[in-house]
């Protein structure tokens, strides 16, 4: 079992871990990633410091014992994960808005999401089940920055995304978030159901998308 020598990756590794999983134990995150809780309690700590994580208490089990401290990953760590330039997306939406007004914006994002259903229809075109589908789609959010993952969810698949790198601009123009459920369902075809369960806007630490097959 590592002790994490090396500070930066480790303080690193440990936020990563948070941003994907949500609140956690020093324990679990000790587990997770095969080093002492020790070593992982002092990174929390040193995050603590600099405003990046912190922790609420929640009560043991049965109430006996000392409650747990379940960490988090803090807005101000947000510039840390990609952002996709939030500073120039927002400025232009709001020009583009200025300008051409909101019909114009609307159209402008109609466009947008016409060509990500083209990429990614053709990214999913030869997959033969629906599991290839899913992590095919998993690939191409990660790599756009959404830190996807997917898992088995009944008779279909929990897809999730733990950052969202255009969060700011999704603010600024909320049909930004309303077309990518569209873009989910044209790409994965009539044949299956997309249903958004968790949004960040909405509150939530995660955006995370229910994906079944469409039963008859």
């Amino acid at each position: 079992m590592s002790d994490m020598k090396n500070t930066g990756a480790a303080k690193r590794a440990v936020l990563d871990y948070l941003k994907r999983n949500g609140p956690s134990e020093a324990a679990a995150i000790a587990l997770a990633l095969d080093v002492t809780a020790m070593a992982v309690r002092q990174h929390l700590y040193a995050l603590e410091d600099d405003g990046l994580v912190s922790f609420a208490a929640s009560p043991k089990e049965g109430g006996r014992g000392r409650p747990s401290k379940l960490w988090q990953v803090e807005q101000r760590a947000d510039p840390l994960f990609p952002d996709a330039h939030a500073e120039l997306s927002v400025e232009l939406i709001a020009n583009i808005r200025d300008v051409f007004g909101e019909r114009g914006l609307n159209k402008l994002v109609e466009k947008r999401t016409e060509h990500q259903i083209t990429d990614y229809r053709a990214a999913l075109a030869s997959a033969a089940t629906l599991r290839e589908k899913v992590k095919r789609l998993v690939r191409l959010r990660t790599a756009a920055g959404y830190m996807a993952e997917a898992a088995a969810d009944g008779d279909g698949f929990l897809l999730v995304e733990n950052h969202c790198p255009i969060c700011r601009a999704a603010t600024a123009c909320t049909g930004l978030c309303r077309q990518e459920l569209e873009v989910f369902r044209a790409a994965l075809g009539p044949a299956v159901t997309v249903e958004r369960t968790d949004h960040i806007l909405a509150g939530a630490r995660r955006c995370a998308y229910k994906v079944c097959p469409r039963r008859p």
